[in-house]
């Protein structure tokens, strides 16, 4: 097979590049795509035609995400908030949700816990050195119950 030049690429061609290292949203395969000038009919095509085939679904992209968001221990506020910037709609986002938390057994409260210990190792001695893990959660994603969970289990 000859090699294509980046300038001959079809919308598709170029999708399937990027699907090819890891998910993406229609959203964001929409948005690299016309950064190439190619125009919104031949766009909105192509995402049709790979939703059709499978090869593209903001269900799938929604799942993964939620699942590598997890490991690197960030919280429903973060995540969530993420999703939203990557063009996933409300809907999708929580069946997502739905969907890691009932395999994985997802516990919001023991992740905060978890992901408070690997960085600090007290609770914290000075009001300021509390109010930094505070923050340290807070700008993970967690919210005030799990964060003052997490604070009473150092």
């Amino acid at each position: 097979m000859a090699f294509m030049s980046q300038r001959d690429a079809t919308p598709r061609d170029i999708a399937i590049g990027l699907l090819a290292r890891r998910e993406y949203s229609r959203a964001e395969l929409a948005q690299r795509l016309k950064k190439k000038t190619f125009d919104d009919a031949a766009i909105d095509e192509c995402l049709d035609t790979l939703i059709d085939q499978g090869l593209q679904s903001d269900a799938r992209f929604a799942a993964s995400f939620v699942r590598t968001r997890i490991l690197r221990g960030q919280g429903v506020i973060r995540i969530k908030g993420e999703l939203r910037q990557r063009g996933v709609d409300q809907e999708t986002l929580g069946a997502a949700f739905e969907t890691v938390e009932a395999e994985e057994q997802v516990d919001w409260f023991e992740l905060a816990r978890e992901t408070l210990e690997r960085r600090f190792k007290t609770p914290g001695d000075t009001p300021k050195e509390r109010a930094r893990r505070e923050r340290f959660l807070a700008n993970r994603g967690f919210d005030f119950e799990q964060i003052r969970y997490a604070l009473s289990c150092l």
